[in-house]
């Protein structure tokens, strides 16, 4: 049986990935402060914290891992105008997304073998903004960097792939407008995100690519009317 770790599984996205890859027969475990969703076995851990990932994978116990899903991080993207965000504020968003997915990348890579892989979760904010969303913004372009220089430092042994999701919504009751402004028609739902992983975590030939999961969202020119 393949093994695979998801930070951030008790969260929208992590819990669908967490519950697509039991379903593709994974033994899956969840990082997160929180408790995941029953079925899916958790390890409580502060990710963002070194002596917490070190004791998270010695509870664990695993001596393999097959693929590693970096989904950690704070979801709120506007903290306010760059001349009064904090010091202390900036780099929580910043180390629940990249110092996060450095320290389990870090604890990771030696228990995963040939054709291993890992999955960064972005956001298509790494690329457009905004106002007033410094912290969450750059968390996410560092991560595109991280992409690139994880797959050439680690191929061939292990691939390393991103998913930069635009938005994603559980709820049901959007407005016609929120899906209409999307050129797929429709807002993206949780499972769009596991299926882009499984894609990801298969693909024996990608390495070091990022896939936009926007409903095509970054390719529509916007000008006001």
């Amino acid at each position: 049986m393949k093994h695979a770790i998801v930070t951030g599984g008790a969260g929208l996205i992590g819990a669908e990935v967490c519950t697509a890859l039991q379903t593709a027969g994974y033994e899956v475990a969840s990082f997160d402060l929180k408790e995941a969703p029953a079925g899916i076995p958790s390890v409580l851990c502060d990710v963002s914290d070194e002596a917490a990932v070190a004791a998270a994978f010695a509870e664990l116990g695993w001596t393999s891992l097959d693929l590693l899903v970096n989904n950690s991080g704070i979801a709120t993207p506007d903290w306010g105008p760059i001349s009064s965000l904090s010091l202390d504020d900036w780099r929580k968003v910043t180390d629940s997304h990249l110092t996060a997915a450095f320290l389990m990348t870090r604890a990771a890579v030696p228990l995963m073998g040939e054709g291993a892989s890992i999955v960064n979760m972005l956001s298509t904010r790494a690329f457009m903004s905004e106002k007033n969303t410094e912290a969450y913004a750059a968390s996410k372009g560092g991560l595109y960097g991280l992409t690139h220089a994880l797959a050439v430092s680690l191929g061939p042994k292990i691939r390393v792939n991103g998913i930069a999701p635009g938005w994603i919504s559980g709820e049901r009751d959007l407005r016609p407008e929120d899906h209409a402004q999307h050129p797929a028609g429709r807002v993206g739902r949780p499972e769009d995100v596991s299926k882009a992983v499984l894609y990801l975590a298969d693909a024996g030939f990608m390495t070091g690519a990022v896939l936009t999961l926007d409903g095509g969202m970054t390719r529509k020119m916007i000008y006001e009317e």
